[in-house]
């Protein structure tokens, strides 16, 4: 099984629904994105804390 199959995947509400948006999964030690246009193109995988990272890096730019 795949780390894919493990993760719980949501959208942003704000997204709509037209598949043009990028699609967070997470576990208990990992998060995951990927494209809903091509959900078997791969995910890119992260830890928790370099997630924490990237949102805290985002947050603080905008």
């Amino acid at each position: 099984m795949t780390v894919e199959q493990h993760l719980t995947w949501r959208t942003s509400s704000y997204s709509g629904n037209t598949g043009n948006c990028v699609e967070v999964g997470s576990a208990a030690d990992v998060v995951g994105v990927r494209d809903t246009k091509n959900r078997d193109g791969g995910t890119l995988v992260f830890t928790g804390d370099q997630w924490g990272s990237f949102l805290n890096t985002v947050k603080r730019s905008y």
